[in-house]
């Protein structure tokens, strides 16, 4: 019978780093198979080419777009991609770096692809290079960066520019973004205290800003985009569920049949940066991730929502985190406040945008985490009436909106329960050290 080698850290074990590539290997092979399950090839390669040549604005459903195999590899081809990119800067699978692989995964099913977010890898690690700093340094601001992929696409192709000036003016833009995230979300965790698990997201929120107020100085028409897919929920809710029940039951069987980690796990706010591979062993971690899978999905489908591209992205954001500060525990009472507010309110609950809202709303997990499911319920809340409202500001060219809402929210709300201690946790745990989670591949 073939065993998984194991190794400890810190009193819990891991795998080797062999193992954990041969993993996510697998992971890519696996979307890229499934591909042909819906699609022939000329279908999907014809419309993988499409998403690269297409806007990329927020939301663009790559499945309504084109079709799910198509869809399917190009989430295939960036995850391979991004683990490449992992292994020519020498870094460490990580609970960071496990977070963005799968976030660069679920977030290529609306937004993301090979062209446009290469420019802003480029330009992230053109930073460490110039700055003499390891590459390891600016990995996670090079994968998380790429959520300002649209801006590359809205410059190629959509302004209306000859084609060899679009993309030329796209690809400058994407690497002069790339090579500014990493010193900036070096400095913005300092007004988030790391209680907003989207830090890059938050910076991007700020960068994407920026550029298309330069674009709209200079006349360019940019804005949302609405192309959602309805038509694939009960495929992808199988895919899905299986995928993460086969999830848990891994870790729970690489964790020699025992739950032992998980209360470690449960233990920890999540702030900014709590790796859940060195608290609680990698058994333990990828059982969070699979639990939390499956609850997300379930919730979604409970609330009546469909499985289009952008929640099934959102999904895979929320398992990845489950490497990198969210738990069940945690999470739970900010999609509760998220959806409550959404009734009690004029949206509509089972739009796209609410669905997508109540999972990346879990970037604010650290704040349950420190101060109580109340206080939790109270920042989904107050998440949902904010993000519906800031994407004008970077003209859906930021696909972490969630990530700058959220990031505004904790920057808000931090200051004041720490002011008027809200929960005894405050004065039982002290304030951990401002960090930058970028740093974090180099020490963990």
């Amino acid at each position: 019978m073939t065993t998984i080698p194991t190794e400890s850290d810190s009193g819990f074990e891991t795998l080797p780093e062999k193992t954990k590539y041969q993993l996510f290997l697998l992971f890519g092979f696996l979307l890229a198979s499934l591909a042909f399950l819906f699609n022939s090839p000329s279908e999907i390669f014809s419309g993988f080419w499409l998403i690269m040549r297409s806007p990329a604005n927020l939301l663009t459903d790559y499945m309504a777009l084109t079709s799910p195999g198509a869809t399917l590899m190009n989430a295939a081809v960036m995850t391979l991609q991004a683990l490449y990119i992992v292994y020519f800067c020498r870094a460490k699978i990580n609970g960071p770096v496990i977070a963005a692989l799968f976030l660069i995964a679920g977030f290529s099913f609306f937004g993301k692809n090979f062209y446009n977010s290469m420019p802003i890898v480029a330009g992230a690690l053109a930073y460490a290079w110039i700055t003499h700093n390891p590459l390891e340094k600016s990995l996670l601001a090079a994968l998380f960066g790429t959520a300002l992929g649209p801006l590359v696409s809205e410059l190629s192709f959509n302004q209306g520019l000859p084609l060899p000036l679009g993309m030329a003016l796209g690809i400058i833009a994407g690497f002069i973004a790339g090579f500014s995230i990493p010193p900036l979300a070096g400095h913005v965790i300092t007004f988030t205290k790391g209680f907003s698990l989207y830090n890059v997201g938050f910076t991007c929120g700020f960068v994407g800003t920026i550029f298309i107020s330069l674009m709209r100085s200079f006349g360019m028409q940019v804005g949302a985009a609405s192309i959602i897919s309805t038509d694939y929920t009960f495929p992808f809710a199988v895919i899905l569920l299986l995928f993460f029940t086969v999830l848990s039951v891994f870790g729970f069987f690489l964790n020699h049949k025992t739950f032992h980690g998980i209360k470690e796990i449960y233990r920890h706010t999540g702030q900014l940066s709590t790796d859940y591979i060195e608290i609680g062993g990698i058994g333990a971690t990828i059982m969070n991730m699979g639990w939390l899978g499956i609850f997300s999905t379930v919730f979604i489908l409970m609330l009546g929502g469909e499985l289009s591209g952008p929640v099934i992205g959102g999904i895979f954001s929320v398992v990845g985190f489950g490497a990198f500060g969210k738990d069940l525990l945690t999470s739970a009472p900010i999609m509760l406040g998220v959806s409550l507010m959404a009734l009690i309110t004029l949206h509509d609950i089972q739009s796209p945008s609410i669905l997508i809202a109540v999972l990346f709303s879990t970037t604010l997990s650290p704040i349950t985490g420190r101060y109580g499911s109340f206080v939790g319920m109270i920042a989904g809340m107050l998440h949902l009436t904010l993000v519906v409202n800031v994407g004008f500001l970077h003209g859906g060219v930021n696909l972490y909106n969630n990530g700058f809402a959220g990031g505004l929210i904790a920057a808000l709300m931090m200051p004041i329960l720490e002011a008027i201690h809200v929960h005894r946790a405050a004065r039982l745990n002290p304030d951990r050290p401002e960090v930058d989670p970028a740093e974090e591949v180099e020490t963990l």
